[in-house]
């Protein structure tokens, strides 16, 4: 993620008039064949294997930290403490109890601090977003929002440190792709209140990189069933989360029903929004998005964004809203979402073990 961190900074000219240019600097990684790489980027003057002396250069004013699950804690609070500004990859700590720490710090130390979640950034994210919050779609009926992945239905592939609950959280995949399912939501005000979770977990061994066999221990697909109230009536939410999805190769998804209309997106259909028009005939409408950004580009808008674009507009957005300058566009994870997260993580982790609904 720091390389292609790097090619979104090494892009920045095809933003248009953003008042923010962002200098890569210093990298900081443990494996002096990842550091090599960062060799080709002129501006980067310090490339270290302690992560501390990154934070001990005046010139760096904000700090990205992708590591496994349980080092997040430790060296998000070095980064605060350093006094410099952090983007924290997900999830906010390995456990709630972690991130209620890190947001202590973050408010102590007076540092901006927000967690990545780029998915959102999508155009079809943007415009479910807005649909939602309009207010035009009705009652709110109903909400789905999920990601799904599929390579693990692979039993031949070698286990890595997410499939570990030292390494990656007893919350597993909850913990690996949760923000991501929960980010809209939780910016539209729609936190859930109770929660029903189902927890499976796929194959209890893996070959590891030695080769032999190494114990996988962490759950693997997650389904959250889930009430928020709005507007004085409850409303379900379904939370999906899943690394054992058959078809899927990277699908993130969002449907809001109302009683006068919905909206419906997925990266299955990268490019096509579903809006629901209700009258005497109901029916659905797919509208084929361009390059429709919150943050505008040289590109033309009959064009598609990928993932590079969607990394690049979530560090804008960063940016923009910590110098103050965001406005009414939408914003990364911020740390009181990113614990909700972990609260309702820590929930559902309940819940599946009781098999019952838990109160948030």
């Amino acid at each position: 993620m720091g390389r292609e961190i790097t090619s979104a900074f090494a892009r920045w000219c095809a933003l248009v008039d953003l008042p923010v240019v962002p200098v890569l600097r210093a990298v900081a990684d443990l494996n002096p064949e990842v550091l090599s790489w960062f060799d080709r980027i002129e501006s980067v003057t310090q490339k270290v294997l302690d992560y501390r002396e990154v934070l001990t250069n005046p010139e760096i004013d904000v700090v990205y930290v992708a590591v496994p699950h349980h080092l997040h804690e430790q060296i998000y609070l070095d980064v605060l403490r350093a006094g410099k500004d952090l983007l924290a990859e997900k999830p906010f700590g390995i456990d709630l109890a972690a991130a209620q720490k890190i947001m202590e710090v973050a408010k102590e130390t007076g540092r901006f601090v927000r967690c990545s979640s780029e998915l959102p950034f999508l155009p079809g994210g943007q415009r479910a977003f807005e649909v939602a919050r309009s207010g035009t779609i009705g009652r709110v009926l109903e909400v789905v929002s999920g990601f799904h992945h599929a390579s693990d239905l692979d039993p031949e592939k070698p286990a890595n440190w997410k499939r570990m609950s030292a390494t990656c959280g007893e919350g597993g995949v909850l913990n690996d792709l949760g923000m991501h399912a929960l980010h809209i939501p939780l910016r539209l005000g729609w936190k859930p209140q109770r929660v029903y979770a189902q927890l499976q977990k796929g194959y209890p061994v893996r070959p590891d990189t030695q080769g032999g066999v190494t114990q996988c221990d962490t759950w693997d697909n997650a389904l959250l069933h889930s009430w928020f109230e709005l507007d004085g009536y409850e409303v379900p939410i379904r939370f999906e989360m899943k690394r054992l999805q058959p078809g899927a190769t990277n699908t993130w998804f969002i449907e809001v029903l109302g009683t006068e209309g919905g909206v419906r997106y997925s990266t299955s259909d990268y490019k096509g929004l579903y809006l629901f028009e209700s009258g005497k005939e109901q029916f659905w409408k797919r509208t084929e998005l361009g390059f429709s950004t919150a943050f505008k580009t040289v590109t033309g808008g009959i064009f598609e964004p990928g993932f590079p674009e969607v990394i690049q507009q979530m560090w804008a957005s960063y940016f923009l809203e910590r110098e103050g300058l965001l406005g009414e566009r939408f914003g990364c994870a911020t740390p009181i979402e990113a614990v909700a997260t972990h609260e309702i993580f820590a929930a559902a982790l309940e819940s599946h073990a009781k098999q019952t609904v838990v109160t948030i």
